[in-house]
């Protein structure tokens, strides 16, 4: 049979009590009785006590689980993921406490069941869609819950964000200003469904990711502002924020004979995956078509990539700061951090008989 707790107790002529110390609190024995209860653990082939039942007796699980619809190497490939989590890491350090990856299945049930049993004391959402099973499956555990978005619908929720909109109406404006009147837009996360023609959303309430949806209706004020017909606005929705998908998405409207004097993307990956099928086709980003990308991650800037600069690191330790020593009152639980638009070659004047 396998040893237990009490296997050990009863081996050294002691409590279960004390053998638990002897693992947990091992100032409260002598040196000698705890290496002898360790020894004999050792020889009877005992590994400790179950971290699990060890937590929730404490009521304490010792770790933040971090929500994302994606798969696990999501979390490691990522760049604006991997600054993020290192924010967040650096919030969990200072509190000794983990982190634990959950990954959400597309299953509904799956997905609640992962919520369900991860044994966490809070939770951050990172990547999920509004109305998500798993975010109804997080409220009624009733652990705390920080999120990335500022406009999330659950007023108890915290939150460290930034204002999507407002962000990408001032990348809008650069566009119109340099001239350019034909553009397109290239994404993930618009829609389940994936067109080639580029046509699944047309609005931004179409979109469940909230992030998403407000950097489109901040794209879609600031071209409505300079006169733009909003329908005329190609919108391309690609699969996964990979570079490859940037080609992709890319290539359904450089191929075009009216093709767009200037491309945005909802990341820098994407955005990055243009500036290749603008290589691929001897084009030059800033000169023939202009781009535009979102995060401003290391690569933006060794590309001369013009993009939307915000603090993913920073992000990433609020949001554990918040949901690991949250403020008394209801002012603090959500914050604003800020956004800048950095300029670089990408970006240029619309070609001549092309605006």
């Amino acid at each position: 049979m396998k040893p237990t707790l009490q296997t050990v107790a009863d081996a050294v002529g002691v409590s279960r009590s004390t053998v638990s110390n002897a693992y947990g609190r091992p100032d409260q024995l002598s040196p000698e009785l705890r290496e002898r209860i360790l020894t004999a653990a050792r020889e009877l082939g005992y590994a400790g006590p179950n971290p699990t039942a060890r937590s929730l007796r404490r009521g304490r699980a010792g770790a933040i689980g971090v929500l994302f619809t994606d798969v696990l190497s999501y979390a490691f490939r990522d760049p604006f993921a991997v600054r993020f989590l290192q924010g967040l890491s650096l919030a969990a350090e200072r509190h000794q406490t983990g982190l634990l990856l959950i990954p959400v299945p597309d299953d509904p049930e799956a997905a609640r069941a992962a919520v369900r049993n991860a044994a966490v004391d809070g939770f951050c959402v990172f990547c999920v869609a509004e109305g998500h099973p798993a975010r109804q499956a997080i409220f009624e555990r009733g652990l705390p819950v920080v999120g990335t978005e500022l406009l999330a619908g659950d007023p108890e929720m915290l939150a460290a964000g930034i204002d999507e909109a407002a962000a990408t109406r001032a990348a809008g404006m650069h566009l119109t200003a340099l001239g350019h009147r034909r553009v397109a837009i290239v994404a993930d996360m618009l829609h389940p469904a994936i067109s080639p023609l580029g046509t699944v959303v047309r609005e931004p309430s179409d979109v469940s990711y909230l992030g998403e949806s407000e950097r489109l209706r901040g794209y879609q004020q600031a071209w409505r502002k300079a006169g733009l017909d909003w329908d005329e606005v190609t919108i391309v929705n690609v699969r996964g924020n990979s570079r490859e998908a940037g080609v992709e998405g890319a290539a359904q409207v450089l191929d075009r004979r009216d093709r767009p004097t200037a491309l945005v993307a909802f990341s820098d990956v994407i955005a990055l995956g243009t500036m290749d099928a603008l290589r691929a086709r001897g084009l030059r980003a800033g000169r023939d078509v202009s781009v535009i990308g979102f995060d401003d991650i290391p690569q933006a800037a060794e590309a001369g990539l013009t993009t939307v600069r915000q603090p993913a690191t920073e992000k990433g330790r609020i949001a554990g700061e918040l949901l690991l020593d949250p403020p008394a009152t209801a002012e603090g639980r959500r914050v604003a951090l800020p956004t800048e638009l950095i300029v670089r070659a990408s970006t240029g004047p619309a070609p001549d008989g092309r605006n």
